[in-house]
């Protein structure tokens, strides 16, 4: 799902495009529209849809996010365009999520001449190990679907705005007391959701291999993906395919959830084979990437809800 300009352009030559742009042009602190003199917001790069959000809730109004991937665009296989490259350049934070999920970052940030704060916002967060092939050396990066692995996430970021931007270091504070008390009672609500299912229902098979931390919180039991890789770039064998059906018969498995952002063609076509319902479309899950605004996902919070609310819904619990 890239764009045409990235997939036909490599990173060094949109850097030299960024390095033509920015010699035309004004700054965006002088569009921003701020007056002399007056305090400026923290300029702030965040990578992927769930940590520009994190960083909006933590920053408020302190702070101005340059978000580089939009909803439903798969981040795994990203390439920057030069805008992306001007604002890294011209930031004072980039918040990234880590393990390995940007694996086109640290090229961008070198190229762009980038030497303000870099946020890894993993850090502290017990990962998931791969299956040890290559694309999955540094373990599952799907970390937010624990929602006590986003409060480590916003907890990182608060602590990098208040050092950058020591004179608003309380309202960082504040902001992050008032979203930790939301992601505790998320977590509460799903645990709450969860625990109707009939405990014999309690089996997800899924698009590809990004809901690890979920199933472990909510003592889910995963019986597979269509593809089985952190890396929606990976394929499913014919003989997967097979094996695959063949245990969502011999399980009970009674659905199988499609991603917004991948395309369900496969995963009906095993729901079929397998004879069970396939949640995809508007009904499917929230995976790589928020939704767009106005959807069941614009949000991290609105995100894990739809979620839940679909899985227990297919799975004959209680989503209310």
């Amino acid at each position: 799902m890239r764009s045409p300009l990235a997939r036909s352009l490599p990173v060094a030559a949109l850097v030299v495009m960024f390095a033509t742009a920015c010699g035309s042009g004004s700054s965006s602190s002088s569009q921003s529209g701020a007056s002399p003199g007056a305090p400026q917001p923290l300029k702030v790069v965040a990578t992927t849809t769930q940590v520009g959000d994190f960083a909006r809730n933590v920053g408020g109004d302190k702070v101005v996010v340059h978000q580089i991937l939009k909803p439903n665009v798969d981040p795994h296989d990203y390439e920057p365009s030069p805008a992306d490259i001007q604002a890294i350049a011209e930031a004072d934070v980039v918040v990234k999520n880590g393990v390995g999920l940007e694996k086109w970052l640290d090229q961008v940030i070198t190229s762009a001449g980038f030497n303000g704060t870099i946020v890894d916002a993993s850090q502290g967060v017990a990962i998931r190990q791969g299956d040890g092939s290559e694309e999955e050396s540094a373990g599952d990066p799907h970390i937010w679907h624990n929602p006590l692995n986003a409060k480590i996430m916003v907890a990182n970021i608060e602590k990098a705005f208040a050092a950058q931007d020591a004179a608003d270091a309380s309202a960082y504070q504040a902001n992050l007391a008032a979203y930790d008390a939301k992601i505790d009672a998320l977590d509460a609500d799903i645990t709450k959701k969860i625990d109707s299912i009939p405990a014999d229902s309690r089996k997800l098979v899924t698009n590809h291999d990004a809901f690890g931390y979920y199933i472990d919180r909510y003592k889910l039991t995963f019986v597979g993906s269509i593809i089985p890789s952190f890396d929606t770039s990976a394929e499913l064998s014919g003989k997967q395919i097979a094996d695959l059906v063949a245990k969502i018969r011999s399980t009970g498995v009674t659905a199988i959830f499609s991603e917004s952002s991948l395309p369900p063609k496969t995963a009906e076509a095993i729901g079929r084979e397998a004879g069970v319902k396939v949640e995809a479309g508007e009904d499917s899950l929230y995976g790589d990437t928020l939704g767009p605004e106005g959807s069941a996902g614009a949000s991290y919070l609105q995100m894990e809800e739809h979620n839940t609310d679909t899985i227990v819904t297919a799975l004959k619990g209680s989503s209310t």
